[in-house]
C-alpha cells in the first residue's frame, strides 16, 4: 500500500490523503450533513469502478467522498480502535484516560486514529454551515472504527467510541484554540493541529491526481488497497452498506428504548469481506 505523511507526521494510506484533498477542494466542510448524509448506491459503485480503472472522478459529490472515507475505515480487517481493551474503553470517562488510551494504540492504528480525528474536528470547526457538532460526528464515525461479532457487544461498545471520539475532538480543537493564543504550545499526543490549514497539512506527496488521471503505477499503489476485489465488492455492497447505514442511524436511538431487542439484532447483522489484506 502506498503510504504519505500527513501534515501532523503520520504515515497515512495516501487514497484516505486524496480523499481528503478532494472533498475539501470542493466544499464538502459546508455541506450540510456532511459524512451524515449517505449517498445513492449507484453513484458511489461509479465512483469505485473508476478508481478502479484508473479514473480519478472529477466533481464527485462530497457526500460520496465522505461515504467512501468512512468505508475505507470499517473495511480494514480489524478496526482502527480495536486494539484497545474494550473494558478500558468502557471505563474511559475523562479526557487524561481517552489520551492514556490512545498510546496504547500500535503506531499503524495510531496514525490513523490522529489523521480521523483532525478530520472530524475540521469537520465541526464549520459547525455553523455544516450543522454537525462533536457529538455528531463522532456518532457517525464510531460504527466505523471498530468491528466485533456479536451485534449487540458492537452496539454497546459503538457508543463507548462514540464517546471516546467525542472527548478526542474536542481535546483538538481546545489545543488549536490554545495554539492560536500561544503559538509555542505543544498538542496532546499531536491530535490538535492549530494554526495550519488544511491545504498545508496535506503534503505534496499527497497531490498525485490533481486532474483527471494519474499515473498507471501511482494510481494502482493508491486503488489497489482500498478495491482488491471488484466483483466481490459490487456482488455485497448493497446489502452491506444497507445494513451498515441502518446499524448507524439505529444504534443511538436503542439506547432511548426505541428499537427492540430483535431488531437491532436483525440491523446488525452484518458480513464484511475483508478487501483490505494489504494494510497492516
Amino acid at each position: 500500500m502506498q503510504c504519505s505523511i500527513d501534515g501532523n507526521g503520520n504515515s497515512v494510506p495516501t487514497i484516505l490523503l486524496l480523499m481528503q484533498e478532494r472533498l475539501y477542494d470542493q466544499g464538502g466542510l459546508k455541506a450540510e450533513g456532511i459524512f451524515r448524509i449517505n449517498p445513492e448506491n449507484s453513484q458511489e459503485e461509479h465512483v469505485r469502478d473508476q478508481l478502479n480503472k484508473g479514473n480519478v472522478p472529477t466533481n464527485i459529490d462530497v457526500h460520496c467522498l465522505a461515504g467512501l472515507i468512512k468505508a475505507w475505515l470499517r473495511e480494514l480487517p480489524r478496526g482502527v480502535l480495536d486494539a484497545l481493551p474494550p473494558d478500558q474503553l468502557l471505563q474511559c470517562n475523562t479526557e487524561e484516560d481517552c489520551l492514556a488510551l490512545v498510546k496504547m494504540l500500535p503506531p499503524t492504528q495510531a496514525a490513523l486514529l490522529n489523521w480521523a480525528v483532525n478530520l472530524m474536528a475540521d469537520v465541526v470547526q464549520e459547525e455553523e454551515s455544516n450543522k454537525m457538532n462533536a457529538r455528531n460526528v463522532a456518532m457517525v464515525f464510531a460504527p466505523n472504527m471498530t468491528q466485533m461479532s456479536d451485534p449487540l457487544t458492537a452496539l454497546m461498545h459503538a457508543v463507548q467510541v462514540m464517546n471516546f471520539l467525542k472527548t478526542l475532538i474536542l481535546k483538538t480543537l481546545q489545543d488549536r484554540r490554545a495554539s492560536v493564543a500561544e503559538p509555542n504550545t505543544v498538542p496532546a499526543l499531536g491530535l490538535g493541529l492549530p494554526n495550519v490549514s488544511w491545504q498545508e497539512r496535506l503534503t505534496p506527496t499527497t497531490k498525485i491526481i490533481r486532474k483527471g488521471k494519474a499515473s498507471d503505477k501511482s494510481l494502482e499503489n493508491v486503488t489497489t488497497s482500498l478495491y482488491r476485489n471488484v466483483a466481490e465488492r459490487k456482488n455485497s455492497m448493497d446489502h452491506v452498506d444497507k445494513c451498515l447505514v441502518d446499524v448507524e442511524e439505529r444504534f443511538l436511538r436503542g439506547l432511548r428504548g426505541r428499537d427492540t431487542t430483535d431488531d437491532l439484532v436483525n440491523s446488525s447483522r452484518i458480513g464484511l469481506s475483508s478487501i483490505h489484506a494489504s494494510v497492516f
